[in-house]
């Protein structure tokens, strides 16, 4: 690593943010196509169904390559779909990394460029609902309420929140027609908490038996965020003394990165011992297969009412999870375990069995989406289409990546982590306490990032020119310069 003086920042969060918003009025209203001439040849169009897992990173499912997890739903739609398996999260400006993360989702926008409550522009359910769709929330939603309102038409077992205290006693709100969803509103649910969302969804989807009307569904998991509760048999299904360590495990962080006091680094000891990751680890894994289940029945349930045959299915992660690698537990880096997520595309002619390693960012399924069905997205988008990808005609969408994640302190400079890569090379610059560190990977021959070559002669030659693609990106997905919290 290497060690310099940081830039300065001085624009208000809140400045920023209203900003974001400000700019959403006039890029949100433009109206849908409706379906384009290459839509599909069925009477009706087709269905969505997008699930959302919480905290999971990418190497977690088995037909994927991990041997030590139980995931045959997710291995079914890898092995039924088209898998990204590069595709990942751009970053976060909060600790609460999830926020940003569903807000590009949903929105096919940028980091810098939709504000945590997505302002006014268009979401994915938005947009289907303007085209006819009858659009269902299950779960997970933390991006405010005005954006759910105008997203769905209907839903149930709605949370609006970040993460549950406990699993098996979530807050709940029923589906309100006027949009009210008062405190006093509120139930709590009786179930595991991935259950209780799909038990939403499976009924939902089971009223779609022969319905005209096609329907979009989001589901959204607060799993496998903690508390990493699995329940039977899920909860012995995985055994510490048999699961292995992250390649990239290490006791503790090699320097300060600014977020080394925050909540998720402080659910396990300092240093990390190897004991204590394995059990979190099974707790994980066992969160991970848990939910698998569920999806199961969101696709049993697709198959009974007949809609399997004429349904998009879409799975994919808010962000990852380092619990353990490079020495932390949290997602609040940009290392590649926290910044990688599953995405896997399934049904709707997607061709099976086949995966790319193309770079992908959350923000480009809304256009990718769209794009399978032969629909035209909102101008507001500005993600890229997946489906050449898919259907051969293109290799990649994008030659570079930028990741982004800052950490606001009141009254003065945030903690900054910005990384820059060209698909080998990575540079991660760290601007924290008045200190920047720089580390180098070579991603082509150390995808884990074990090996930082900051210091070694023959790859500092890489720096330049990666310092320039770091500044570049960040001038070209317009973030803020200058930035500081109000205190």
């Amino acid at each position: 690593m290497i060690s310099m003086k940081p830039h300065a920042h001085h624009l208000t969060r809140r400045g920023f943010l209203k900003a974001a918003g400000a700019g959403a009025t006039s890029l949100a209203v433009a109206p849908l196509t409706g379906l384009a001439a290459d839509a599909p040849s069925e009477k009706r169009p087709p269905n969505v169904v997008l699930f959302v897992a919480d905290d999971q990173r990418n190497d977690t499912i088995a037909e994927w390559g991990n041997d030590h997890i139980h995931t045959p739903n997710l291995d079914r739609l890898a092995r039924s779909g088209f898998s990204f398996t590069a595709a990942r999260c751009m970053g976060a400006q909060t600790g609460a990394v999830c926020i940003p993360a569903r807000a590009m989702l949903n929105t096919g926008r940028s980091l810098f460029r939709v504000p945590e409550n997505m302002g006014r522009f268009m979401t994915i359910g938005q947009a289907l609902r303007a085209t006819g769709y009858e659009t269902f929330h299950a779960g997970k939603w933390h991006n405010g309420t005005p954006a759910f309102v105008r997203s769905y038409s209907a839903g149930g077992n709605i949370f609006f929140g970040g993460m549950n205290a406990n699993q098996y006693k979530v807050r709940i709100h029923d589906f309100n027609p006027a949009g009210k969803y008062p405190a006093d509103s509120i139930r709590i649910g009786d179930k595991f908490s991935s259950e209780l969302f799909a038990d939403a969804a499976v009924d939902f989807i089971s009223r779609q038996k022969g319905a005209k009307k096609p329907f979009y569904c989001y589901l959204a998991f607060t799993s496998p965020h903690d508390p990493r509760t699995p329940p039977a048999p899920y909860s012995k299904m995985y055994d510490p003394a048999r699961m292995p360590l992250p390649k990239n495990w290490l006791p503790e962080h090699p320097f300060d990165n600014g977020e080394l006091g925050g909540r998720d680094e402080r659910l396990a000891p300092f240093p990390r011992t190897k004991p204590d990751t394995k059990k979190q680890l099974c707790d994980y894994y066992g969160m991970i297969s848990s939910q698998d289940e569920q999806v199961g029945r969101v696709l049993a349930a697709l198959e009974s009412a007949g809609q399997m045959s004429n349904t998009l299915i879409v799975y994919t992660g808010d962000h990852g999870l380092s619990i353990g690698s490079h020495g932390l537990f949290g997602k609040q880096s940009v290392y590649e375990e926290a910044q990688h997520v599953p995405l896997i595309f399934s049904g709707l002619g997607v061709p099976g069995g086949k995966s790319s390693a193309a770079i992908a960012y959350g923000f480009d399924i809304f256009p990718t989406i769209f794009g399978l069905m032969g629909l035209t997205p909102p101008k507001s988008v500005e993600g890229r289409s997946l489906a050449g990808i898919m259907s051969g005609s293109a290799q990649k969408v994008r030659d570079t990546v930028f990741s982004a994640y800052i950490h606001p302190v009141r009254g003065g400079h945030p903690y900054t982590q910005h990384a820059a890569c060209d698909g080998q090379w990575k540079l991660i610059q760290y601007d924290v306490k008045g200190k920047t560190t720089l580390q180098l990977f070579d991603l082509g021959n150390d995808p884990t990032e074990s090996r930082d070559l900051a210091q070694d002669g023959l790859a500092q030659k890489q720096l330049p020119r990666l310092r320039e693609l770091l500044d570049h990106s960040q001038k070209t997905f317009d973030e803020p310069r200058e930035l500081i919290v109000e205190g």
